[in-house]
């Protein structure tokens, strides 16, 4: 399974960010209920996933996204599991990232039993940075799409920096929306990895509107490219929330990759910023 970290590693143009930094003004965030993506405290769920999805409730979050693991997606827990424990501490398990493969029909029936509504593909099903893998890509993800559906679940897909990429002047991204049905494949804007391939999560609210019901809302740090607590980075992250209605979007996950100490620090930190904006 290719980690963000290697998908950093392989894209080799970074683009400087056009983003200003924020300004704190009135509260954007006071009726916003924030998630938070589990690989974020990926090691933590590893050793004890109960404990620590325990620190994460206490912490003020109410939806919760899984992530891949050496365990599975549900970090040695069962499906039924996570979702009970989640609901224990009040909250819920929304989303899961996943990979599109010859395990998907499993994936679904697991990801039904959690009573989470998304399955999120967490990254490029086959390797080409062509348009024509694009298109074939959008095939693909139109199929699961459907099939979700049959099974109450709602199809997306999570982008890094790469699929902002261009062939012959087309972005590729582009060519995955323009190829994908709106009710069948739900895309989830990771607004960090936007800023990092230099472009405008605003344009593609504006371009793509209300197609975007989950963010990835995440600071980056555009000289090492790495994430960060909020503020500290390059996306305006109050400029963001203004958008939302643009956007379309219904679930709000923070998810931070890196830390200066700890990721419940960060996350801490992360959850005071955004109640000051």
């Amino acid at each position: 399974m290719k980690t963000r970290r290697k998908f950093l590693k392989q894209t080799s143009l970074y683009s400087a960010a056009t983003l200003f930094m924020p300004q704190t003004s009135f509260s954007l965030s006071k009726n916003t209920s924030y998630g938070v993506q589990l690989y974020s405290f990926r090691d933590s769920m590893l050793e004890n996933p109960k404990k620590t999805l325990e620190k994460i409730a206490s912490l003020g979050f109410k939806e919760i996204e899984s992530a891949g693991s050496s365990k599975g997606y549900y970090y040695g827990l069962t499906p039924t599991e996570m979702g009970k424990t989640c609901k224990a501490l009040g909250m819920k398990i929304t989303s899961g990232h996943v990979h599109l493969d010859d395990k998907f029909e499993q994936t679904m029936e697991d990801a039904v039993a959690t009573g989470q509504e998304y399955l999120i593909c967490s990254s490029m099903p086959s390797d080409g940075q062509t348009i024509d893998n694009y298109k074939h890509v959008a095939e693909q993800f139109n199929i699961a799409g459907e099939a979700c559906k049959k099974l109450g679940l709602k199809f997306g897909y999570h982008n890094h920096e790469y699929e902002f990429e261009s062939e012959n002047g087309q972005v590729l991204y582009d060519v995955l929306m323009d190829n994908t049905e709106s009710d069948l494949v739900h895309m989830e804007l990771d607004l960090g990895w936007v800023v990092v391939a230099g472009k405008d999560p605003i344009d593609y609210f504006k371009k793509y509107s209300g197609r975007f019901p989950l963010w990835h809302l995440k600071d980056m740090n555009m000289e090492e490219k790495v994430s960060t607590e909020f503020g500290k980075g390059a996306l305006n992250i109050e400029q963001m929330l203004k958008n939302k209605e643009l956007s379309g979007v219904k679930h709000i996950y923070i998810e931070q990759e890196e830390y200066a100490n700890t990721p419940f620090m960060s996350m801490k930190f992360n959850m005071s910023y955004l109640k000051n904006i």
